[in-house]
């Protein structure tokens, strides 16, 4: 048995001799490598040639973290979204602001392709909303939402619509940086502002960029309800 045991390392040692290891397939990115929010890390946007804003992500543990987006001349702000991993997906609980906090529950979800056709539902997660897919797909994706806000400070109640396409990572450069790798969200944001009974009406239709290992921001497009555009600047850890 030893002998042959010998034998078969020597043929498998002559045959790896001759012929080239298969190269290790590269590993899938995902959304914490672009976004940063595993991290204690920050950064700030500007437009017109000043500063005009700046976000920040607060990890809580076990794949929770808040990121807060204000004025970093009256940092910290209010306002703080509260973002959990759940598996393989990045999931929306909701926002604080006001001294209150905003729960955010879905009631219907559909995902489909980068034309937002072939759609078909998502299960729940807790009522949760699949704000972007954990690890990163090679193709462009949709999602679709819609659900409502609850002001649990006083109970009111608004109803929403949110549609995003998420696309793959794809070179991208702005003002400041240049040679960067950015996945790319596009999003349409609908509600009634807490009249009951009434439709939701558009309230914002933008793109951002969002650079690995740089983070948020790092290009925002907005089309609606105005034009408007700002680049990341600085980036930073604290």
């Amino acid at each position: 048995m030893f002998a042959l045991v010998i034998a078969l390392i020597t043929v498998v040692t002559v045959c790896s001799a001759g012929t080239a290891a298969p190269a290790q397939a590269a590993e899938q990115p995902t959304y914490d490598q672009y976004s940063r929010m595993l991290a204690r890390s920050a950064g700030q946007y500007w437009s017109g040639g000043k500063v005009a804003g700046q976000w920040a992500w607060n990890p809580q543990g076990s794949g929770e973290s808040r990121i807060s987006w204000g004025d970093p001349a009256k940092w910290p702000p209010s306002y703080a979204e509260r973002f959990v991993r759940g598996g393989d997906w990045l999931l929306l609980d909701g926002w604080s602001d006001n001294g209150t906090y905003y729960r955010l529950r879905v009631n219907r979800e559909e995902i489909g392709d980068g034309n937002c056709r072939n759609l078909r539902a998502l299960p729940s997660d807790g009522g949760r909303q699949h704000y972007v897919q954990w690890t990163i797909p090679a193709k462009s994706y949709c999602l679709k939402a819609w659900g409502t806000i609850t002001e649990e400070s006083s109970g009111k109640v608004i109803d929403f619509g949110h549609t995003q396409i998420w696309s793959p990572p794809a070179p991208c450069s702005n003002p400041y940086h240049s040679g960067k790798t950015c996945v790319k969200q596009w999003e349409s944001w609908w509600d009634n502002k807490g009249a009951p009974g009434t439709p939701i009406v558009r309230r914002l239709e933008r793109d951002q960029f969002i650079a690995q290992d740089i983070g948020m921001a790092f290009t925002i497009q907005r089309y609606f309800p105005s034009s408007w555009r700002a680049d990341l600047r600085d980036f930073w850890t604290w």
